[in-house]
């Protein structure tokens, strides 16, 4: 498997985890700002944000990240980092979390 498509991959496994107060994948929500796949051990590194700084989810979230991606056949080691810089805002999210938190 080549570095395109283990991306694809780690970001379909993205696509899947929730924020448990908000029904929308952590992805579409804009919390992941940065997936690098690193050969040639294929090395994951994500670059995430929460919404919060208070997120009651702030250490539940990472954990499953790192749990999920590093289960991917292909995908060695899994380096999550939880950045506050930019702040994680509303106009990050998808039209299709726009869409399912009806606000277009």
């Amino acid at each position: 498997m080549d570095k395109e498509e283990l991306k694809q991959k780690v970001i379909d496994c993205l696509q899947t985890i929730y924020d448990p107060e908000i029904p929308v994948s952590i992805y579409e929500l804009g919390l992941i700002y940065e997936t690098e796949v690193m050969p040639p051990f294929n090395n994951v590194q994500i670059v995430m944000t929460l919404t919060a700084p208070g997120c009651p989810a702030a250490q539940i979230i990472p954990q499953e990240v790192e749990q999920k991606v590093k289960a991917i056949e292909g995908v060695n080691e899994v380096s999550v980092i939880v950045t506050w810089e930019p702040p994680w805002n509303r106009d990050m999210m998808s039209e299709t979390a726009r869409f399912e938190l009806g606000m277009m």
